[in-house]
């Protein structure tokens, strides 16, 4: 794949585009959404005939949570951009996936595997939590069988270290999604031992929350 030439993901001229689309459509989202609430909580004010009023009800409650998680996507954006910029795309072809089983997981968990880039006979699974941006990959992930819908997510991009947070992709790319480590320890960030100070560099440069190197005890 042409994108794997790339010293990282975001100088693919094709990534930067797909990036762009996405914080676009964040930032409208960011605009339109508690338009829309505003809107229909203006008309449900405003209406005078009591049975009509649950017509708004169901459509007023979507738009005023998409209006409180927009930010989040927002946030989202800028935070698979520093991923991006920080590692190369690598491809793989139908990777190891699966539906709970793993540490960590629970029973409807939906997880890929991707090798240990220190030790590539080794492989790591990483969960895709319940979220609205997991949707699409967890219909088509850890099913076991191939359908239509599977084969959307034959091959699969990805820039990062699975050890601690990566961006997914399929061919384009697109349908990006920030997928990271589960925390090994108490403290919320994920075990560092035994991995290279380059990586740990590479992975603080892409926004991952690691121990302050100063504070780790040898």
């Amino acid at each position: 794949m042409p994108a794997t030439h790339h010293c990282t993901a975001w100088d693919d001229p094709a990534t930067r585009r797909a990036w762009a689309k996405l914080v676009t459509c964040a930032f409208l989202g960011q605009l339109l959404w508690p338009a829309a609430w505003l809107a229909l909580l203006a008309w449900y004010v405003s209406m005078s005939v009591s049975w009509t009023l649950w017509l708004f009800f169901v459509p007023l409650l979507y738009t005023f949570y998409r209006a409180f998680l927009q930010p989040a996507y927002v946030s989202w954006a800028f935070r698979t951009r520093r991923l991006l910029r920080a590692y190369p795309w690598q491809v793989f072809e139908e990777p190891r996936s699966g539906i709970g089983e793993v540490p960590g997981a629970t029973a409807g968990d939906v997880w890929l595997s991707f090798p240990d880039p220190e030790c590539p006979d080794e492989t790591l699974p990483m969960i895709l939590k319940v979220h609205v941006r997991s949707m699409w990959w967890r219909r088509r992930l850890g099913r076991g069988y191939t359908t239509a819908k599977t084969l959307q997510a034959r091959q699969v991009w990805f820039a990062g270290d699975p050890r601690f947070a990566a961006v997914i992709a399929v061919p384009g790319p697109r349908r990006f999604h920030v997928v990271q480590q589960h925390p090994r320890n108490n403290r919320g960030v994920t075990d560092t031992r035994g991995v290279s100070p380059a990586a740990l560099d590479r992975a603080r440069r892409a926004g991952v929350r690691l121990p302050d190197p100063d504070s780790v005890a040898p």
